[in-house]
């Protein structure tokens, strides 16, 4: 476990500050889109689908904010807090202000490269690291990481949750909790990518909205601490506090990792549900996509921060094992302190409601998980894959999803840290030699906006080579074509 937690710190503390760097040049780079199109963004998530075999801007998004929404906003949270103090959530905020413009750069990325594969939309990562940079054995290696990632070792963070929110809750063996979690997911992963997307639309809204609103409840039941709680999280933020005044470097360091965990910006995972869209420029996605990171961070991690710190559910480890604030004795860092916070304000209801709202955000995060390790593995066979590797992908993370539920929470929470941080210091170095295409998505993006005409996506003027869905797509529509269904497949060259 020492070694583990080595790895994953070594992976971890340069990369917080990195992280943030990338998202600042990215703000700069765009000219601050995350903010300045932030009401045009609106107007994109009802857009209808452009074609039958892509899905609808309100579709992929809510399919991206599954696979963010998970544990990390309410379990990740309070890891934070315990770590970095209550100024690390000042830093998950920040991060997500800036993280929105690299999320914003990957998922253009992922629509200007993307293929229609089996008449379906297939991008992400592997694919604008091959047809943008041109690195063939990059783009392999990123997806056999990113099919095992999301296929074996992500999975386990979000049962482990699961069944500790059910223990703490309702007393439920973590063994049961393995068995049904296990159990409903095989139902719904065998059921297929169209059965998937209807899960998601059925559970996202209401988990998020569900929860935001017993969020505001307890906020306000605490109306007077409102200002103190604020004070007390941008004071720690800076070590101006008299209580965690040494510990800004560990509020930036936590506050990133776990906002970054929460939100996964610049780790490329909404990339996947990015290029599934139907769209008619990658700049719309890219708005949504860092919208979503605004809804994962912003609203929902944010809505745990201050649930907590506003009740004084919680308590601050120093970095050499000792106690820096113990308001909850035996508590341990994580759900336990959200759950304590709602239940200060309606007694009784605390621990049952967090532990469902665990399994809705944990659940739906699982089933996006396995859209994007089949993306995945699509990208490596060139074609959707075979019966044996399709099942041995179901089988393996069903397998971690029942090992993940009675399993440490350390050793799991570690294992996840060590390949995000691992995807994202790849992806992130790749975004950077990619960005002069991504001046040029945007830069298009806003010339035809102020030219008032209806946005398209044409890479041949702006010099963008790979992007061949497009290419075909624009040379259809000057022929006068109103459906791409001739579009490329990922053929035998592209492979």
């Amino acid at each position: 476990m020492e070694t583990l937690t080595a790895i994953s710190d070594g992976l971890w503390n340069p990369m917080a500050y990195f992280a943030l760097a990338v998202g600042l040049f990215f703000t700069v780079l765009t000219y601050g889109a995350q903010f300045r199109l932030l009401p045009h963004t609106l107007t994109l998530i009802f857009k209808p689908k452009v074609d039958d075999s892509g899905i609808a801007p309100l579709q992929a998004l809510l399919l991206t904010i599954a696979s963010r929404v998970g544990v990390g906003n309410i379990a990740g949270v309070g890891t934070a807090i315990a770590a970095g103090g209550p100024g690390a959530l000042f830093w998950m905020v920040v991060c997500a202000l800036l993280g929105a413009a690299s999320s914003f750069a990957e998922s253009c990325l992922a629509q200007v490269f993307k293929r229609k594969i089996n008449g379906e939309h297939r991008g992400g990562m592997p694919f604008y690291v091959k047809f943008g940079l041109r690195i063939k054995w990059l783009a392999a290696t990123l997806a056999v990481m990113t099919a095992v990632g999301y296929g074996v070792v992500f999975p386990g963070v979000q049962s482990n949750n699961i069944a500790a929110g059910m223990k703490n809750a309702f007393g439920v063996s973590p063994w049961v909790s393995a068995v049904v979690v296990t159990g409903i997911l095989g139902v719904v992963i065998f059921g297929g990518t169209k059965r998937l997307v209807k899960a998601v639309d059925l559970m996202v809204p209401f988990m998020a909205l569900g929860y935001i609103l017993v969020a505001l409840i307890v906020v306000f039941a605490n109306f007077t601490e409102i200002i103190p709680a604020l004070q007390l999280i941008f004071e720690s933020a800076f070590g101006l506090h008299e209580v965690f005044g040494g510990m800004a470097g560990m509020a930036i360091a936590w506050g990133v990792r776990r906002a970054v965990f929460s939100n996964v910006a610049g780790v490329g995972e909404g990339t996947y549900g990015s290029a599934a869209a139907s769209a008619n420029h990658p700049a719309t996605q890219g708005l949504l996509q860092g919208f979503s990171i605004f809804i994962d961070t912003v609203v929902v991690c944010f809505a745990t921060g201050i649930m907590i710190v506003i009740t004084g559910s919680y308590n601050v480890l120093s970095s050499s094992g000792g106690t820096v604030v113990e308001n909850l004795p035996g508590v341990e860092a994580g759900a336990g302190y959200t759950q304590n916070a709602v239940d200060q304000v309606l007694p009784g209801f605390g621990p049952s409601f967090v532990a469902v709202a665990l399994f809705f955000f944990a659940f739906t995060t699982l089933v996006a998980f396995y859209y994007i390790a089949h993306t995945n593995l699509v990208f490596l066979f060139g074609r959707e894959p075979g019966r044996v590797m399709a099942l041995l992908l179901k089988l393996g993370m069903l397998a971690m999803t029942f090992y993940g539920s009675v399993e440490s929470a350390a050793v799991i929470w570690t294992l996840g840290d060590i390949g995000y941080a691992s995807l994202g210091w790849v992806n992130m170095v790749c975004l950077l030699f990619l960005a002069p295409i991504v001046r040029k998505v945007i830069r298009d993006y806003d010339r035809q906006r102020k030219l008032g005409v209806e946005v398209h996506f044409d890479p041949r003027p702006l010099g963008i080579e790979g992007a061949e869905y497009w290419k075909v797509r624009s040379i259809e529509r000057e022929r006068g074509y109103a459906t791409t269904e001739h579009a490329p497949l990922l053929d035998s060259e592209d492979r």
